[in-house]
């Protein structure tokens, strides 16, 4: 098998395993060195990314996702998907709609980003706070912050 094809299964993979909440499938993914970012998550590392995604998996009762228009490179990877959950904080409904795009080596993602529209994300998660203030610095480092914090305290937790 080419290496085009095995990044295309790789992904496929990755998403089936989020769809069905599984985290250590998710994990297996990622390469030692693996970096993850998105709109949220800045500069993880891959004891970071993996437990973020536990963390995910966990606490997103009612998460739902779906993805599609993967397509692979020797190198990489891209993909789109959606996820339709609670946002935990305040209750409310999300769907967020993400662009993936992955650098692989040896069978394992190296680089993960993912690109949303923090905006209109902000004004789901967040209602009148997210339309006011989801457009600024101060507001998308705060969430950032929470995030941060959620995510050591999760790792600590699981110690």
């Amino acid at each position: 098998m080419d290496s085009q094809t095995i990044n295309q299964q790789l992904i496929h993979t990755f998403y089936t395993a989020f769809a069905q909440k599984d985290y250590t499938t998710m994990q297996q993914c990622y390469a030692d060195n693996a970096v993850f970012n998105d709109e949220v998550f800045v500069n993880l590392n891959s004891a970071q990314v993996k437990a973020m995604w536990e963390m995910l998996c966990t606490r997103g009762k009612d998460l739902k996702l779906v993805h599609s228009g993967v397509s692979a490179t020797e190198s990489g990877a891209n993909a789109y998907w959606e996820a339709a959950y609670t946002f935990t904080s305040t209750k409310r409904k999300v769907v967020n709609c993400i662009h993936a795009q992955f650098e692989i080596e040896n069978g394992k993602i190296v680089r993960h980003t993912d690109r949303f529209n923090f905006y209109a994300w902000a004004k789901q998660a967040f209602g009148a706070v997210g339309v006011l203030l989801g457009l600024t610095s101060y507001f998308k480092n705060k969430v950032r912050k929470g995030a941060g914090e959620s995510l050591k305290a999760f790792m600590e937790s699981r110690k």
